[in-house]
């Protein structure tokens, strides 16, 4: 009896012990997994994005599609929360990534300077690109900044100041939800507490609201944000109780439900996520509960059964961390993610 003839049996055995609507639920799930199982994400293109020579670290990167290809942007330095952190991007046209070009820097006056951190790209619905960053000596102290673009990330404005008592995104992407507002995943890293929460704003960046959400006990940050076919939006989080952790809203993003674990290990460390067009909701963490030198894709269509779709990276040892996912109008999946915490990695991947 091969495998999967004996995990039916097994199925139908348990099935008959638990009663009908068990059974209904057990077959469900089985199902489900297969669906999933038979997803083949191939790797079309992968390589390293180019650090300035003067810059001996990188972090943090994040990506959005652009009329003319795609933009990269990443914290580098000496090394993380060191005053010479700045911002860089890399453009991908023509079939190639630009020279790094440094966007943002955290000087205050000609005798102070502050790290910055965790950038995250957005184009709004007028096709403005925003590069929102942090400032500050530490994630307990920092404070959110945004820059824009008009000519797809060539030339940026001045930075301005997010208004205080909110953030902006803290580590992955905004969504524009129905009706036009800017929602935010966000989060705040306190000494001895961490806490997840929504902000929203129009898409003017103004009028910006915080929506708390209940953590339930949990240590979470940087949440990203999934959209499904009946309305409900979910958040996908970082925590340090060894699990990614969720949360649902049914009513646009006004009101959240309280955070519980997904079946997803966590391994403290930053995860990203999207909904595909077709409805396929993906995310890339680290699928372990210690160390960074796993990466991998996982997917879902209800949020609650996930599969492990592809390994992006499985090694001995080494950090391969803080993931950003999007897809493109064709389709196409990209991703990004730190490499030893001395590049960005880019990967190209089709499904079937």
């Amino acid at each position: 009896m091969n495998l999967k003839n004996r995990t039916i049996v097994l199925l139908w055995l348990l099935a008959f012990v638990a009663g009908p609507l068990s059974a209904k639920k057990l077959l469900s799930e089985q199902t489900e997994r297969e669906k999933l199982r038979a997803i083949k994400p191939v790797i079309v293109h992968s390589e390293i994005i180019k650090e300035p020579a003067s810059v001996p670290s990188a972090h943090a990167s994040t990506i959005v599609e652009t009329n003319d290809g795609l933009l990269v942007a990443w914290f580098g330095g000496s090394y993380e929360r060191h005053p010479d952190v700045c911002i860089y991007t890399s453009e991908w046209k023509d079939g190639k990534w630009s020279d790094p070009v440094m966007v943002a820097d955290g000087v205050q006056s000609e005798s102070v300077r502050y790290p910055c951190w965790n950038p995250v790209l957005f184009k709004r619905e007028n096709g403005d690109l925003i590069l929102y960053f942090k400032v500050g000596p530490s994630p307990s102290t920092w404070w959110g900044e945004y820059k824009i673009s008009t000519d797809e990330g060539k030339t940026w404005s001045a930075s301005k100041a997010i208004p205080r008592g909110c953030l902006g995104p803290v580590k992955n992407k905004p969504v524009i939800i129905p009706g036009g507002k800017i929602l935010y995943p966000a989060s705040i890293e306190i000494v001895g507490k961490w806490n997840v929460y929504m902000e929203m704003s129009d898409q003017d960046l103004t009028n910006w609201e915080k929506i708390e959400i209940d953590n339930n006990t949990f240590d979470a940050i940087q949440p990203s944000v999934l959209f499904y076919q009946d309305g409900s939006l979910q958040i996908l989080c970082r925590s340090r109780n060894r699990h990614v952790v969720e949360s649902w809203s049914r009513d646009n993003g006004k009101t959240w439900s309280e955070l519980l674990p997904s079946e997803l290990p966590n391994n403290n460390s930053g995860t990203d996520a999207v909904t595909l067009s077709g409805n396929l909701q993906l995310i890339v963490y680290n699928p372990v509960t210690e160390g960074r030198n796993k990466l991998a894709i996982a997917g879902s269509y209800n949020g609650k059964i996930w599969e492990k779709l592809i390994d992006l990276e499985d090694q001995p040892s080494g950090e391969f961390s803080y993931p950003a996912i999007i897809q493109d109008r064709e389709g196409n999946i990209h991703i990004v993610y730190t490499y030893n915490r001395k590049n960005i990695k880019y990967v190209k991947l089709k499904f079937n």
